[in-house]
């Protein structure tokens, strides 16, 4: 009997310094597959679908798959990829006829399970999401619009969704006019969404400037919502991950990229995070926001590592991830928990999202969102967390 207490003893002792010596991505990663057994099941998903929710959940663990050397985060993805596209390589409830860059979101897993598997089916579905690059409808200078539905709209959350596919599918298909278009998305967007009183990015611009959210003159959206900005960041840092090192406009993004990071350190708060509505976190209703916080978490973190951020920055990074652990950050039953996400922001729309401070911080809160899970996860890989 005592034999027994006494092994039971060093298992549990075992599996307690096992947990502990494990990274926090790692940690995150299993609560994740343990909460969501099936990736279809991301983002509290309810049905399987190609949704960019569920692609950046799964682009979050082939990134501990390649860490780790772990397989199981890798079959994870595969197995949603694989119930997801025949052997057409068509995709799923995949609507061409919407023109949603949402849908290309979940294309960036693509590319490393066609590499792993060499599986034809998955570079015929990548080929199916650059058509529709091809013939998505654009503003007069060439940004495309978010959705069909909200025409001669840019919105930076669709900048993280095109971007990198574009980079990454550029490198596979040897054409450079893709790099081209990744970089014009960038600039194009930074041009109309740029406030030069804050330094910040507002979360859209109606070309048109007909719609009811937009400024009149300048057709830009009223508010600087947090987790556009991180969309935004991520892009850029992400594209420069794909482009040779001597391409031109480079050098744009990587000014793009130092100018926001200089910007963003100025509204991080005294404990370490950034706010849904960022510029105003002492209005009534305003909250740190999980999203926002992990996606610059990865942006910070990845641009140091990639030497496009200055080193310095990762005094912010540490006082970020301090912020994390103590506000949003929580372990029950053994599983890491993110809380305070906003589960979904828009413009337009049916009923009709003015982009004002109240809708933004109005929008639905929970946890464990995938928008905030992804990242996070990401970000704790590049920081060494």
């Amino acid at each position: 009997m005592l034999f027994k207490k006494i092994v039971l003893f060093l298992q549990l002792l075992v599996s307690i310094l096992t947990l502990t010596a494990q990274s926090m991505y790692q940690q995150f990663a299993d609560s994740e597959m343990k909460r969501f057994p099936e990736a279809w099941q991301l983002d509290h998903g309810k049905r399987l679908y190609f949704g960019y929710s569920q692609g950046l959940g799964c682009l979050a663990m082939l990134k501990v798959a390649e860490k780790t050397g772990d397989k199981k985060y890798f079959n994870y993805v595969e197995k949603w990829a694989d119930a997801l596209i025949n052997e057409k390589g068509e995709i799923h409830l995949y609507e061409l006829s919407a023109y949603n860059v949402d849908f290309i979101n979940s294309g960036k897993i693509l590319f490393e399970l066609y590499e792993k598997t060499k599986k034809e089916k998955y570079r015929l579905a990548i080929e199916t999401l650059v058509h529709q690059l091809k013939y998505q409808p654009t503003t007069l200078e060439g940004g495309y619009w978010h959705k069909l539905i909200y025409p001669h709209q840019i919105w930076l959350d669709g900048v993280y969704m095109t971007g990198p596919f574009l980079a990454k599918y550029a490198r596979l298909s040897k054409e450079d006019q893709y790099y081209d278009k990744a970089i014009d998305e960038i600039l194009i967007t930074a041009k109309h969404t740029y406030d030069t009183k804050t330094g910040l990015y507002c979360h859209g611009w109606d070309e048109s400037k007909k719609q009811a959210w937009a400024n009149p003159q300048t057709g830009q959206s009223p508010n600087f919502w947090g987790r556009s900005i991180g969309w935004y960041f991520m892009a850029v840092i992400d594209v420069l991950d794909e482009l040779p090192l001597d391409y031109p406009r480079r050098d744009k993004l990587i000014q793009l990229a130092q100018s926001l990071a200089n910007t963003l350190a100025n509204y991080q708060d005294d404990e370490g995070l950034w706010w849904q509505v960022i510029d105003q976190p002492k209005r009534k209703g305003n909250y740190q926001e999980a999203s926002v916080n992990s996606m610059f978490l990865y942006a910070y973190s990845k641009g140091i590592n990639k030497k496009h951020l200055s080193e310095s920055y990762m005094a912010l990074v540490n006082k970020l991830y301090q912020g994390i652990q103590k506000k949003l950050l929580k372990q029950e039953n053994g599983l890491w928990t993110l809380m305070q996400c906003n589960a979904v922001a828009g413009l337009g729309g049916n009923p009709y999202r003015d982009g004002s401070y109240d809708y933004y911080v109005g929008e639905r809160i929970r946890e464990n969102d995938t928008k905030a899970t992804g990242p996070f996860i990401m970000g704790c890989i590049e920081a060494g967390f």
